[in-house]
């Protein structure tokens, strides 16, 4: 999933899945990271709101990622 574009079911282009946050106790991925992940603590907090999406709002994974449009 590395490099794919990351799109809402609307069609709205989000960026590219550049990171991801796995769970590793559940052995699952929580979160896609839409750019590279920070060194820092504040701006990694910015980043979860921003720019990442919940792994639980993918729809679909085939050319692209699809995600429901939804507000955190």
């Amino acid at each position: 999933m590395y490099g794919m574009d990351v799109f809402t079911d609307a069609g709205k282009f989000l960026g590219t899945a550049q990171e991801f946050l796995v769970d590793v106790e559940k052995r699952e991925v929580s979160r896609i990271f839409l750019d590279e992940v920070p060194k820092s603590e504040e701006h990694l907090k910015r980043m979860l709101k921003d720019k990442s999406v919940k792994y639980e709002n993918v729809k679909s994974v085939e050319d692209v990622i699809i995600v429901t449009q939804q507000s955190e």
